[in-house]
């Protein structure tokens, strides 16, 4: 009972506490959309995405209703990260409801504009100009939100000391009265909802992730999921450093073993309470605890020796590297190996399979280059009757000519298209997609498909397996190569893929570009297959791997190639728009079914190069 009463007072007085206008709320995914293309528009990063803020501490004066509440310490406000641009989940300041709206799409266009510098206040002000000289359709939305935002303000003669100075200099700042005096931080004041938090770009350094994993035998538990993003930062952990032991009488014998290496349990063991623990926590303390992501996985990452290694083609080649943080593409970064397995296993698809390989070899070889009718022709075998109407009802209002296009002739249709497929076999692709099959089964059988219908096409195709460890190592698998025939061979390598390591992703893009420049065809397909973001050991993951993919697409558009992606990732619409645009992917949300999409994708550029 007691338990219950407590419950219904603290859900009153925090109802009764509440300054949020919930009538007039705009929740963050309404207007996701319209924030990216204004985000976008505006000139924002393209690895940048948007995503919810947590709550943080804030200052500002708090009612007595608040004080007893509990309530009006911490709020979700807008946040400008080195990956991430954090909004609101859900803005309810305004009693009107396009306010709060107009409020997103305003934080969009400032996050576009900002150059952060480690002055909160400054820092807003020239964004401010700066978006409303970009978008001067936007200034009379801005003063109202601006005479919105300064209603809101507290009076700074309620607060005191450092508050009340802080209060004071951006009250300034938003009536545009000259620089404000000493630097201001965000938490010293009440929310301002018009500007952005660029303290932790400011502060952002990029962290070295260079160091050889280490290897373990450990096995951790299933960690809890929760798309909350939460403020965390970097400490050192001193658990396993060697303690202070004072020798004194023999009694402390016993003492002795607890400073004896063991994994004990101690105070930061998971007790099943850390997600509501993080909620509770302004910020989240992250120590290494001697183990890198690598290390946690419980395959062996290790090259394999050179008598077990597949036989490599060449001497190598190296490549560049796009390095966002410095805006320069770094030359001959990345060390790249062409290999092929050197005797592989006879591979026998099964039944099903086959049936489904004939099938759409059929539909493929329907699309085979043959003899096709050009109308509307000045000469011809044929009369082309819809061309004599057009002719006949043109010559009324016009004079006639003396030799119209009315007729049609039969001439030979070549199709000029070159392909490479580039999938993905990295050690993600071990993971089970179905309850009977792997990831990577599910891609041998969509290659082995690809190739037998190609195969009937007439078209040439390449087609090639990439993974890597770190940049000294990326790995080219070539399975089919554009001089080679579709015959055992290639289908016995498609049906010895394995997973490999890591997805260094820009780097096998420049070379599949590199490959497909070369080709003299008038159209050049890119595919990718893939299961997952690109990532490896080093820095590369992130944002750094994303703009260096995203940098390699962008060259082989300019080279003139077609890029397309083919993913199966649930989670590839956060950022595969920004690598390949809202047109250049396909998710397959059946991993049985990348087969005919990977069939049905080809077709259409098919179609479109006739």
């Amino acid at each position: 009972m007691e338990e219950w009463v407590g419950q219904q007072w603290d859900r009153f007085i925090r109802r009764a506490a509440n300054r949020q206008h919930d009538a007039a709320a705009v929740s963050l995914p309404e207007v996701q959309r319209s924030l990216n293309l204004m985000f976008r528009a505006a000139g924002g990063a393209p690895a940048v995405r948007v995503g919810p803020a947590s709550e943080r501490k804030v200052g500002g004066a708090r009612d007595w209703l608040q004080r007893v509440a509990g309530t009006g310490t911490h709020a979700a406000t807008a946040r400008l990260e080195p990956e991430v641009l954090s909004l609101p989940l859900c803005i309810a300041v305004h009693a009107d409801a396009s306010l709060n709206r107009a409020l997103y799409l305003w934080l969009a266009a400032l996050a576009a504009h900002i150059e952060p510098t480690g002055d909160w206040i400054a820092d807003n002000r020239r964004a401010t100009l700066a978006a409303l000289d970009s978008f001067p359709g936007l200034r009379e939305r801005h003063r109202q939100l601006l005479a919105a935002e300064c209603a809101l303000r507290p009076n700074p003669a309620r607060l005191r000391g450092r508050a009340a100075e802080a209060e004071r200099a951006v009250q300034r700042a938003l009536a545009g009265q000259g620089d404000a005096a000493g630097a201001v931080r965000p938490d010293e004041v009440a929310p301002v909802w018009l500007w952005l938090d660029t303290t932790a770009a400011a502060a952002a350094r990029p962290v070295s992730r260079d160091q050889d994993p280490q290897s373990s035998g450990t096995e951790r538990a299933p960690t809890t999921q929760d798309g909350r993003r939460r403020r965390a930062q970097a400490v050192a952990d001193e658990r396993d450093k060697a303690p202070l032991m004072m020798f004194f009488r023999a009694e402390s014998i016993l003492s002795w073993g607890e400073f004896v290496k063991v994994n004990r349990a101690s105070d930061d063991d998971d007790d099943g309470n850390a997600l509501a623990a993080a909620n509770d926590m302004d910020v989240l303390a992250i120590a290494p605890d001697g183990q890198t992501t690598a290390s946690r996985v419980k395959f062996d990452l290790d090259l394999p020796s050179a008598a077990a290694d597949d036989r490599p083609l060449g001497p190598g080649i190296r490549l560049p590297e796009w390095d966002w943080r410095r805006g320069a593409l770094i030359a001959d970064h990345c060390a790249l190996q062409t290999m092929v397995t050197a005797a592989p296993p006879t591979f026998a698809p099964p039944p099903a399979l086959r049936v489904t390989a004939r099938r759409v070899r059929r539909r493929m070889e329907v699309l085979r280059g043959g003899m096709g009718r050009l109308h509307a022709q000045p000469e011809g075998e044929e009369l082309d009757l819809d061309a004599c109407i057009r002719h006949h009802v043109e010559s009324a209002a016009a004079p006639r000519s003396e030799s119209p296009s009315v007729f049609s002739r039969r001439v030979r249709s070549e199709r000029s298209l070159a392909t490479l497929l580039l999938a993905d076999l990295s050690l993600s692709t071990d993971a089970y997609a179905t309850q009977t099959a792997r990831v990577i089964d599910v891609i041998r059988d969509a290659l082995y498909v690809f190739g037998e219908a190609l195969s009937a096409s007439g078209d040439p195709f390449e087609m090639l397996g990439f993974s890597s460890v770190r940049r000294q190592n990326v790995r080219i698998h070539q399975l089919k190569g554009f001089d080679e025939p579709w015959g055992a061979r290639t289908r016995d390598r498609v049906g010895a893929i394995k997973p490999g390591y890591y997805t260094r992703m820009g780097a096998a893009i420049r070379h599949a570009t590199t490959r497909l420049e070369q080709r003299p065809e008038r159209q050049r397909l890119l595919l990718l297959l893939t299961d997952g973001k690109p990532n490896d050991l080093d820095v590369y993951e992130g944002r750094y791997g994303l703009e260096d993919t995203r940098h390699a697409v962008l060259a082989a558009r300019a080279a003139g190639l077609l890029p397309f992606c083919i993913t199966i990732d649930e989670a590839a619409h956060d950022y595969l728009p920004m690598l390949f645009g809202q047109q250049g992917y396909a998710l397959v949300h059946r991993p049985q079914d990348l087969v005919g999409k990977l069939s049905a994708v080809h077709q259409r550029f098919m179609a479109r190069a006739a």
